[in-house]
């Protein structure tokens, strides 16, 4: 069943996710602080107001993937 090689896989990256995000605690902590901050005055979340932080954690997550294959 050509369906349930994508299901593994995904749970294959699933499970890696725990090890790359102790790998990217800092930009992981520096992402959600800026979150709590800009949400904390208003109830919505302004598009992008984070956007510098969320590519910092997006990029280390993808160094911490391939330095792990």
């Amino acid at each position: 069943m050509p369906g349930r090689d994508v299901w593994l896989r995904a749970r294959a990256r699933l499970r890696r996710f725990p090890a790359l995000l102790e790998r990217c605690g800092q930009q992981a902590s520096a992402y959600g602080r800026c979150v709590a901050a800009a949400s904390a005055g208003s109830a919505e979340l302004r598009r992008d107001a984070c956007v510098r932080e969320f590519r910092a954690l997006q990029e280390c997550f993808a160094r911490a993937a391939a330095a792990t294959r």
